[in-house]
C-alpha cells in the first residue's frame, strides 16, 4: 500500500515515514501543503497522512482542492489544534479521520489500515474469500485453516488484490502501490510474485490473468 505524508515538522515527518516503511508500506514525503498537493495530484495512493498547519498552503486547503479534483483516497488529518472546530472543518474539507498529536504510531497504522479497508468496502481487517483469508492487522494468511507462508511482497501483492476485487490491476498499478519510486519498473518481479501466490494458495484459483492487462482477483458472490 503506498502511503503521503504531509507533515512540515522534519522529525515527524521523517519517524512516520520510517515506521509506515517498516509496516510494509510504500511511502512518499512532503514537507509543506504544495508539495502535497502535487504528489495528491499526480500519484494514486492508497491513503494519505495530511497535518493541518502545513506551510504554503495549508492542510484544509490541500484536501479541499484535492477532493474538488475528484482524488478520493482516504486522508488521515494530523493536528495539534485542540478545538473540536478545528477536527469538524477537516472532515468537512473532505477527510475521512483525524489523529490529535502527540499520538502513538501504532494508532496511527491502525486507523490507516482501517481506512484503507473501509474504502474497499470491508468492515473486519479480516478479509475473507471461499477458503482464503487474510488477516490484515496480523499480515497473516490461511488456506482452509492452515497457515501459508508468504514473503512479504507476496503478502503485499496479495492482500492489495484482495482490496480491489472484480477489477483488472496492471503490474505498473501494483509497482506503484507497492515499490518506491526507484523501483526497476522493467522488471518481470511482479509476475514471478503472483506466479508464486498461485502455487501457495491452492487450490483456491482466484488471481486470473487478463492478457495484455494485468491480473484480477476473482470475488466469490
Amino acid at each position: 500500500m503506498r502511503i503521503l505524508i504531509v507533515e512540515d515538522e522534519e522529525n515527524i515527518r521523517q519517524q512516520l515515514g520510517k515506521h509506515l516503511q517498516g509496516q510494509g508500506f510504500a511511502i512518499d514525503l512532503a514537507a509543506d501543503g504544495e508539495e502535497g498537493l502535487y504528489y495528491g495530484r499526480e500519484y494514486d495512493y492508497d491513503a494519505a497522512v495530511v497535518d493541518l498547519g502545513l506551510p504554503k498552503i495549508d492542510g484544509i486547503d490541500m484536501i479541499t482542492r484535492l477532493r474538488k479534483e475528484k482524488r478520493s483516497f482516504p486522508i488521515l488529518v494530523l493536528t495539534a489544534r485542540g478545538h473540536w472546530q478545528d477536527k469538524v472543518q477537516g472532515l468537512e474539507a473532505g477527510a475521512d479521520d483525524y489523529l490529535a498529536k502527540p499520538f502513538q504510531m501504532e494508532e496511527l497504522v491502525a486507523r490507516l489500515n482501517a481506512l484503507i479497508r473501509r474504502t474497499a468496502g470491508y468492515a473486519s481487517p479480516v478479509l475473507i474469500q471461499g477458503d482464503l483469508q487474510l488477516d490484515t492487522a496480523k499480515k497473516e494468511v490461511r488456506v482452509s485453516g492452515g497457515a501459508v507462508e508468504l514473503t512479504a511482497y507476496e503478502y503485499k501483492v496479495l492482500e492489495y488484490l484482495m482490496l480491489n476485487p472484480d477489477r483488472v490491476v496492471s503490474k505498473s498499478e501494483l509497482t506503484d502501490h507497492l515499490y518506491d519510486q526507484d523501483f526497476d519498473r522493467d522488471s518481470n518481479v511482479i509476475e514471478v510474485f503472483v506466479g508464486r501466490l498461485r502455487k501457495k494458495i491452492v487450490p483456491v484459483d482466484l488471481i486470473r490473468t487478463v492478457r495484455g492487462q494485468g491480473y484480477r482477483f476473482v470475488a466469490e458472490s
